[in-house]
């Protein structure tokens, strides 16, 4: 190992972790250390000389200087947590934990530490068609915006016939929580906060105590309206996001996943005409590659190597991200007293 590069810990190495470790190892000043996994049934080193453990406690006694965090949602604020008490900068990956609780006790923590820099992986925002969409919204280039509708959806709560991702002990949530939260988070990010939210949540498909759809109609504070279809019982894989503005429109579709399942990302620029027809002039920009993961990692080994901020994905806008998805959860009375679900505040 070199000694002149940022040792990292990765604490879960399926196929997130490994997908981080890619874009980690292709950066100048980092370098993966050691990793963790429950399929490591003992502490070994891997033929390219990374250590591996079966726990994140075991992890955390390396020498590091960052922690990446892709584990399930019921360990995420446990071991974000543990890392930032080691005295480490720490990646999570989304969703941040199972509830808003989960977020404030982190938060408690990071306070703590304050030298120690703390970002969630809202990967999305990263992409290129989000960041022309939002370029072209913040130069007014569109006028404002009037409403926004978004599908987001896949063909199942993987894996389908059980595991953590099905009980709400272990998820928190189901397809919102899990998928929809990056639209959730878009939302957020073209609009601000929603002041009056309307829902309707269901498990009637795969019948587990988790949700397979939700239907959220919001209202910012402005009065514009986003709804929102976060689905798993999309059986072709869906990612779609129209903006309309008041003097054209912003269409976003498809997103470059490592499943290519989403179909290639698209962003359509149409301008209003006076003409009952329609729009007169639309572009379609289609990207081929994605660079989002790249770019994450890189803004965050930045921060770190040159004491900056975290521009996207701080703990705030975590904590406010998950407050509106369990807003979503609580705006459906059937659902809310089902699972008891509190209001946050």
């Amino acid at each position: 190992m070199q000694s002149d590069k940022l040792n990292v810990g990765i604490a879960g190495y399926g196929v997130v972790g490994k997908r981080r470790r890619f874009f980690i190892d292709q950066h100048p000043k980092l370098q993966t250390y050691a990793v963790c996994d429950q399929n490591f049934k003992e502490p070994g080193v891997m033929p390219d000389g990374v250590r591996c453990y079966p726990h994140y406690k075991q992890l955390l006694q390396e020498p590091l200087d960052i922690l990446f965090v892709s584990l399930p949602n019921y360990l995420a604020a446990e071991v974000t947590i543990a890392g930032l008490e080691r005295g480490l900068h720490v990646f999570c990956e989304k969703p941040p934990g199972r509830n808003v609780e989960d977020v404030e006790h982190v938060i408690e923590i990071e306070k703590k530490t304050p030298r120690l820099l703390l970002k969630y992986g809202f990967n999305h925002r990263y992409h290129d068609s989000v960041r022309e969409a939002l370029r072209i919204i913040k130069a007014g280039d569109l006028g404002e915006i009037i409403n926004l509708r978004g599908i987001y959806g896949k063909s199942k709560i993987i894996p389908f016939s059980g595991g953590w991702r099905a009980e709400r002990k272990y998820a928190g949530g189901g397809i919102l929580l899990d998928q929809g939260i990056h639209m959730v988070d878009l939302m957020q990010l073209f609009c601000g906060e929603f002041a009056e939210i309307k829902s309707y949540i269901s498990n009637r498909h795969w019948n587990h105590d988790v949700e397979d759809n939700v239907y959220a109609l919001m209202r910012d504070t402005r009065g514009r309206v986003a709804i929102l279809h976060s689905s798993a019982t999309q059986w072709q894989h869906r990612f779609s996001l129209e903006i309309t503005l008041t003097d054209g429109y912003l269409e976003l579709h498809g997103i470059l996943s490592g499943s290519k399942s989403y179909g290639e990302e698209s962003l359509i620029i149409g301008r209003r005409d006076e003409a009952d027809t329609g729009a007169a002039r639309e572009e379609t920009v289609r990207y081929l590659e994605d660079n989002s993961w790249r770019d994450e990692i890189n803004e965050f080994a930045d921060a770190i190597i040159h004491h900056g901020t975290i521009q996207y994905g701080n703990s705030m806008d975590a904590l406010a991200t998950m407050k509106l998805v369990y807003r979503i959860y609580y705006a459906d009375p059937a659902w809310r007293e089902a699972f008891s679900i509190s209001c946050p505040e």
